[in-house]
C-alpha cells in the first residue's frame, strides 16, 4: 500500500490528468457547458445530473432530448411554457425511468423555484456548524419537492435516508467547483468548495477501497463521509478535485 504522501501526491496528478478540457466532451458535464447564462446552466446541469445512471453516451443522449423539448432555452422554457406544451411532454420517454411525467414535475418545480429565487444556490446553503451538503440537500428537497407523494420524488436522493446521492453531489461539484481547468463552473459564490464531497458510484467507490480510502462496502452516505475525511487531509479546500482522480481511474480501468 502507499504510504500517505504517495497516494496524495498519486491522487493529485490524476486529478490533474483527468480535469482538463478534453473530460468533457465525453461527461454529463458537457450539457450545461452549452449555455452562458448562469439559470440555463443550472436548469440544464440539474437535469442531466438527475438522469446520470448508465452509460454515459445515453445520458448524454436523453439530456439532449431534454433540451431540444425546450427549445434549447431551458430557463425561457421554465418559465414561459404553455399547459399544452407540458400535456405533449407527458407521454414521452425520457432516460430509463426518469418519463415524461417526471420531466413536466421538474419543469414546473423550476418554474416556481425560480419565481422566488434568482439562483438554486440560495437553497444549498451551508448553515453553521455543517461540515457538508447532509442538511442543505435536506432543505433543498423540502423546497424543492411538493410535500405531496409523487412519483417523481424518486429521482431526488436524500442523505436523510443514508443515499449517497451521488448526482447531487456531483451537480453540486459542477456549480461550486472554482478553478481553472475548465470542467466546473463556479458559478456560485457563496458557498466554499470545502464542503463538497464526492460522488459515490460504483467506480469510485471500488477505486477508493482498492487504494484504502474507505473501508465500508456499501455506496451509502456513511461511505461518503468516511471518504470525506481522508480527502480532506489531503486537501481541506479543495477534496472535490479528487473525484476526477477516482473516477478517471475507474474508467481507464488503470488499477485493475
Amino acid at each position: 500500500m502507499l504510504n500517505f504522501e504517495e497516494l496524495k501526491s498519486f491522487l493529485d496528478e490524476k486529478a490533474d490528468q483527468y480535469n482538463s478540457f478534453e473530460f468533457i466532451e465525453n461527461d454529463p458535464v458537457q450539457i450545461p457547458h452549452r449555455f452562458s447564462m448562469k439559470q440555463d446552466i443550472e436548469i440544464a446541469g440539474f437535469l442531466a445530473a438527475t438522469i446520470s445512471w448508465g452509460n454515459r453516451k445515453s445520458i448524454i443522449k436523453s439530456a439532449e432530448k431534454m433540451l431540444d423539448i425546450m427549445g434549447n432555452s431551458p430557463y425561457d422554457f421554465v418559465m414561459n411554457y404553455s399547459e399544452k406544451e407540458l400535456d405533449s411532454i407527458n407521454d414521452k420517454s425520457i432516460h430509463r425511468t426518469f418519463n415524461g411525467q417526471d420531466f413536466v414535475y421538474f419543469i414546473r418545480q423550476f418554474n416556481r423555484i425560480y419565481k422566488e429565487n434568482d439562483s438554486l444556490e440560495s437553497l444549498f446553503k451551508i448553515e453553521n456548524p455543517e461540515t457538508n451538503f447532509f442538511h442543505a440537500i435536506g432543505r433543498f428537497r423540502n423546497s424543492f419537492l411538493e410535500p405531496e407523494k409523487h412519483r417523481s420524488h424518486k429521482h431526488v436522493s436524500s442523505p436523510y435516508k443514508n443515499s449517497s446521492a451521488k448526482r447531487i453531489i456531483m451537480f453540486l461539484r459542477w456549480m461550486v467547483r472554482k478553478d481553472n481547468h475548465g470542467v466546473d463552473f463556479g458559478i456560485w459564490g457563496d458557498i466554499d468548495q470545502q464542503y463538497l464531497s464526492i460522488p459515490l458510484d460504483v467506480h469510485t467507490g471500488n477505486i477508493s477501497r482498492k487504494l484504502g480510502l474507505i473501508s465500508r462496502t456499501q455506496n451509502d452516505w456513511k461511505t461518503v463521509e468516511e471518504l470525506d475525511a481522508v480527502i480532506r487531509k489531503f486537501d481541506e479546500k479543495d477534496p472535490a478535485k479528487y473525484d476526477f482522480a477516482l473516477f478517471g481511474l475507474g474508467v481507464t480501468k488503470e488499477l485493475l
